[in-house]
């Protein structure tokens, strides 16, 4: 049909949009066009979706400024994953005429993502399993125990409280700070609250980072703060990249000032090829896979349906922000 609106859906870099999802509802009034790949420039993506009526974008990964809406006079909705994007201009999108709407994420998969991060440091994973796939040595690491360490939680939210209540039943002693943690929060989880984020950074064995991204938790840990950490500690953020000071970050683990830091979320995404990172030593590093599960997939691109649909049919559902 000729008449159906034109949807783009971006950085389907599984192709799993529309096997996760039934498009059906939709597919008499819409054209579902899906892109693997990624698009950093503004110029690139305004001539990529001038064609489209409606944008499916994946977490935060594309940014979506006045200047981008402003070039996209044909875009009538906007559709991200999650409730919450920092990278749209809700006011400009207002402006142009175009709704904005969410969907559901479920916060489960972050959450086991940092526990394969903390456990593949703990047990160096990584590198015995190269060795034993290249007949190397029998044996090379020797692993850090869980049990009886001491864990640090930044943050202790929905996130950071289900990751609390995994370390406790590893054993471990879990403590926790951020800027307005109460103590009823904590005795709700049954962690100890630290009494400052330097008093958490110099005495836990593994630190794992679990805060939004905003003023107050920008560049949050930087080198002063990774000084304070531990020879045998490591750090696991799957929060922000931003919330920790990457320069610093690289600086700690090449000099070996700190045991190793498990990353899932970088500066730059997709990581370049000639980014630092890639090199890093220390560092078991993972591609932003915290959200990336099937059941995740399935309610982000299940209910970006039933947003478009619910806007064709004029009654938006999950408007953001």
């Amino acid at each position: 049909m000729t008449d159906r609106l034109r949807c783009a859906v971006l950085d389907d870099f599984q192709q799993a949009a529309t096997t996760l999802a039934d498009w059906a509802p939709i597919a008499d009034r819409v054209e579902v066009v899906t892109f693997p790949d990624h698009l950093t420039g503004e110029d690139e993506l305004a001539a990529r979706l001038a064609a489209f009526d409606i944008v499916v974008t994946l977490r935060e990964r594309v940014p979506f400024p006045a200047g981008l809406l402003d070039r996209l006079p044909r875009l009538r909705l906007l559709v991200a994953s999650g409730m919450r994007n920092s990278v749209i201009d809700y006011a400009a999108a207002a402006r142009a005429g175009v709704t904005v709407c969410g969907t559901g994420s479920s916060s489960t998969p972050p959450v086991e993502l940092t526990w394969a991060l903390l456990l593949g440091l703990a047990r160096g994973i990584v590198e015995e399993n190269t060795a034993l796939r290249e007949r190397g040595p029998w044996q090379s690491t020797v692993g850090t125990d869980l049990h009886g360490s001491r864990l640090g939680l930044l943050g202790l939210g929905k996130i950071g409280g289900r990751v609390a209540r995994i370390g406790l039943a590893f054993g471990m002693d879990v403590v926790a700070w951020s800027q307005n943690l109460t103590d009823e929060r904590c005795a709700e989880v049954g962690v100890t609250r630290a009494a400052s984020k330097e008093e958490l950074l110099a005495g836990s064995d593994f630190v794992s980072v679990h805060l939004a991204l905003g003023e107050r938790t920008r560049g949050l840990i930087g080198a002063a703060e990774l000084d304070l950490m531990r020879p045998g500690a490591y750090l696991v953020n799957t929060s922000r990249a931003a919330i920790v000071d990457q320069e610093a970050l690289l600086g700690a683990l090449r000099e070996g000032r700190i045991a190793g830091a498990g990353v899932d979320v970088f500066d730059s995404e997709p990581l370049p090829a000639d980014h630092p990172m890639r090199g890093a030593p220390r560092l078991l590093a993972t591609p932003h896979l915290g959200y990336v599960t099937r059941d995740n997939y399935a309610t982000y691109y299940g209910q970006a349906v039933e947003d478009i649909k619910a806007f064709l049919d004029g009654e938006p559902v999950r408007v953001l922000p």
